[in-house]
């Protein structure tokens, strides 16, 4: 009898190709999240699931699969939706996508800079509105960048993709993080290691590239803001709980930060209602790796994941707990 493979949303056809190959795909018809009832029916009997960032993947739907369930395979780099020690208790194997969306969320993330230091989102606002304009030399004046001081949480792959893109814009690199790097890597980036507090009170910009976990939720509250420079601005393109968006927002309007782009938010799909209302903040919605090549790439080595487990194989990205 052939493995049947859950898929908990719309992947691209090429990574279904993948699968077709080493057992029967279920893909699920809701455009949207399945609820928890619906995620642990829809995934039972199953001996592999692809889950998006947005299923809870925990010990009662590894239950609800079955004793058949050998992997889940995670369509993201971040994996704290899923219970991975509870997973593993199991003997199911828990894969990520590292890697192949780094440069694709590092120009997202870039973008928003710019687009919020040069208020972009502003301008755009102010034409689509039809409102009378015209130049002078104090209309919407932005922030430049050039000798100004990036710091970037965490220099993993994605954060050492933004820190190039800063250097070809005239910044300096700071960064923090669980260890230091290479002296290699600190040389061809120009990046000097500090203490979170320094990053925080020396930069213009502060981007984060961690990992959601109880030690980074609500890295940014309300006093991390306020050690911040009234001058700058706030980057986030990791998680949406390593900011606590209330606070952000309470920041902002008080004039504590210059502003803040924002492409995950704390309650997802949901926003704090205060920064809807604000015109210093560019909002996207979860866009880092939402290029074609980029969704593409991380669905078919989630697939990969999946048919080597099957197949007998090493998973090629695994998360160990």
């Amino acid at each position: 009898m052939p493995s049947t493979i859950a898929v908990t949303r719309w992947i691209p056809d090429e990574a279904v190709k993948v699968l077709a190959e080493v057992g029967e795909v279920k893909l699920s018809r809701a455009d949207r999240p399945l609820t928890p009832d619906e995620l642990r029916e829809f995934v039972r009997g199953a001996s592999a699931v692809v889950g998006m960032l947005h299923d809870r993947i925990d010990g009662e739907v590894a239950e609800a699969a079955g004793p058949d369930l050998k992997v889940v395979a995670n369509v993201a780099v971040g994996y704290d939706n899923v219970d991975v020690p509870a997973l593993a208790e199991r003997g199911v194997t828990v894969t990520n996508t590292p890697g192949v969306l780094t440069d694709a969320t590092a120009d997202l993330a870039f973008g928003l800079l710019l687009a919020v230091t040069r208020r972009l989102g502003e301008g755009e606002r102010l034409i689509r509105s039809r409102t009378p304009w015209s130049f002078h030399l104090g209309f919407l004046l932005g922030s430049g960048l050039q000798d100004k001081t990036l710091g970037v949480v965490g220099l993993g792959q994605i954060g050492q993709a933004m820190a190039r893109r800063a250097l070809g814009f005239g910044m300096r690199i700071v960064y923090s993080g669980r260890s230091r790097l290479s002296e290699e890597v600190e040389k061809t980036l120009g990046a000097e290691y500090v203490s979170f507090t320094e990053l925080l009170e020396r930069s213009d910009v502060v981007s984060l590239h961690c990992p959601l976990t109880p030690e980074t939720r609500h890295l940014i509250d309300a006093d991390a803001l306020k050690t911040m420079k009234p001058g700058a601005y706030l980057i986030n393109t990791t998680r949406g709980p390593v900011v606590h968006e209330a606070a952000l927002a309470d920041a902002l309007e008080a004039g504590e930060i210059a502003g803040a782009g924002l492409d995950v938010f704390e309650a997802e799909p949901e926003v704090e209602p205060r920064l809807l209302e604000l015109e210093n903040v560019v909002l996207t919605p979860h866009l880092g790796s939402a290029t074609v090549e980029t969704r593409t790439a991380m669905a078919v080595l989630a697939a990969e994941n999946v048919a080597s487990v099957l197949t007998g194989g090493n998973p090629l990205t695994e998360v160990r707990p």
